[in-house]
């Protein structure tokens, strides 16, 4: 058990850890930000091309 907690408080103290963690939630709220805006355009564009469709049926 006295290994366990050794190694948890060096993890703790470790800055790479920490880094990488950080890098890690940047990159996910990038890809959150993305998915969200080709949703928004795929919805707008779809919408756009229905009515283009419309307009093109006899």
């Amino acid at each position: 058990m006295g290994r366990f907690i050794q190694a948890a408080k060096q993890f703790a103290r470790d800055e790479e850890g920490v880094t990488a963690i950080e890098y890690g939630l940047i990159a996910a709220l990038i890809a959150v930000v993305i998915v969200g805006a080709v949703r928004l355009t795929g919805t707008t564009l779809n919408g756009i091309f229905g009515d283009i469709q419309k307009a093109l049926k006899p």
